[in-house]
């Protein structure tokens, strides 16, 4: 089945210096990182056809993490086998996490000087743009039907006024998918359009869409052994701390609760980010609204996944429960970092080569359409709680408008849609924004 290929395979030292190239350079959120492998992956290199391509992505849609970062691991492990897989998954996490660790400690010690601090100031109305974006973008594919449009508004209704959780919302949603299902499935199984990229020729590609999955020993063996090593990687860290840590509470609650989202980030990082939010910043107090807003800024200006704003959010509880630590911070978000991404090498390793019977299943499809339509509610809320104290710092008042902040932010909205600019490019804008906004008010 394989005899139109006509590419070599890559050696895994080249591909090792791929990987490790794409961490650095992966600016651009989901789709630019999608869209810069794309490019090396597929046009220039020829590892992987294009249909290929698309069916591994979408393995990883339906999986719970970062999409982008599980396609780097699945290609890698379709190329190399599993050292392929946690060498594409780890360089596409490690720099932006050492990244975001200097700009932490950068922040902490530096942030209160008052021109820096004003240069985030001029990033908060930028990074509320972006999940304005990112709101209208998920909604365009999500709202298709006055029924998403109403468990849309419910997501809203149950995580902004009673508090219920993300994976509650989630999981309320495939409930009523199901009972629909049931009942009237035609409201369920709607026609989804997926081109099929004519595209082409796979010949001259390493692996195309005739390339068979090693599926080789026995499935459940090998998948409760994946279970296995998992497992026993979750539980070193957090045994070390139960025997050496000082307050080991507070290590479990932290250890706990990033393992938990891991779990729930169906449909990208936006989809975890508002209850991390809301979670982190009203219940755990582990940091501020206007922190948890600066991380997102912070994690907005490194390549990689966005979901690695979490690994900041591990750095400031950790700095601000232990009085100030750097040591403390470091610790905590080196275990944020370990515990938000080990699932995801477990979900690609032991779920992915399952799954692919039910990319073409027309009800999966549905089901996982309400529940992306019940993310945008989810994503208004996350827009509404951080962007109330971006554009009203003094309270919710039409007096207490910071109207600098809300044209920053309507400036930012019409250059990312109308032009397209590069997040990278609108936030050296928004810094330089926010320092002559400050020089101006002296």
């Amino acid at each position: 089945m394989n005899e139109s290929n006509q590419q070599p395979q890559p050696s895994f030292g080249e591909a090792l210096r791929f990987w490790f190239k794409l961490g650095w350079i992966s600016f651009g959120g989901t789709a630019g990182h999608i869209a810069i492998m794309h490019e090396y992956l597929v046009d220039r290199k020829k590892w992987i056809s294009n249909s290929r391509f698309l069916h591994a992505l979408n393995h990883c849609m339906i999986l719970p993490g970062p999409e982008a970062q599980q396609l780097a691991t699945y290609v890698g492990w379709q190329l190399h086998g599993r050292k392929g897989g946690l060498a594409a998954g780890i360089l596409f996490v490690l720099p932006s996490m050492f990244i975001l660790l200097g700009l932490s400690m950068m922040y902490v010690l530096y942030g209160n000087v008052p021109w820096i601090y004003a240069m985030f100031n001029g990033l908060k109305p930028a990074v509320v743009a972006i999940i304005i974006l990112a709101m209208i973008r998920v909604g365009q594919k999500a709202l298709h039907t006055p029924l998403h449009y109403v468990l849309a508004a419910a997501a809203f209704v149950s995580i902004c006024w009673f508090n219920l959780s993300l994976l509650a919302i989630i999981g309320g949603t495939i409930t009523i998918a199901l009972l629909l299902r049931y009942l009237r499935p035609s409201l369920v199984e709607r026609d989804v359009h997926h081109e099929e990229a004519m595209a082409a020729e796979e010949q001259g590609y390493y692996l195309n869409k005739y390339t068979k999955t090693p599926m080789g020993g026995n499935v459940l063996l090998r998948l409760g052994k994946q279970i296995g090593v998992t497992l026993l990687l979750w539980v070193l860290p957090f045994a070390l701390f139960f025997l050496l840590a000082e307050d080991f509470r507070f290590w479990k609650g932290m250890v706990l609760f990033f393992t938990q989202t891991a779990l729930v980030t169906v449909g990208g990082s936006y989809t975890v980010l508002p209850y991390v939010a809301q979670f982190s910043v009203g219940k755990l107090n582990w940091l501020s609204s206007m922190q948890m807003i600066d991380g997102f800024a912070l994690a907005e200006t490194t390549p990689g996944p966005l979901i690695i704003v979490l690994s900041y959010v591990g750095f400031m509880a950790g700095y601000n429960h232990f009085g100030g630590s750097l040591w403390m911070g470091t610790l905590g978000l080196l275990t944020t970092t370990f515990y938000t991404f080990l699932p995801c090498f477990l979900f690609i390793f032991a779920g992915a080569p399952l799954i692919g019977k039910t990319q073409e299943n027309r009800s999966i499809a549905g089901v996982l359409g309400f529940v992306t339509a019940a993310v945008t509610g989810v994503i208004l809320n996350l827009t509404i709680f951080l962007g109330k104290d971006v554009l009203f710092p003094g309270g919710v008042a039409f007096g207490n408008l910071d109207y600098p902040a809300l044209g920053w932010m309507l400036l930012s909205l019409f250059l990312l849609i109308r032009y397209r600019l590069n997040v990278v490019y609108l936030i050296g804008m928004s810094l330089c924004f926010g320092l002559v906004h400050y020089l101006f008010l002296q």
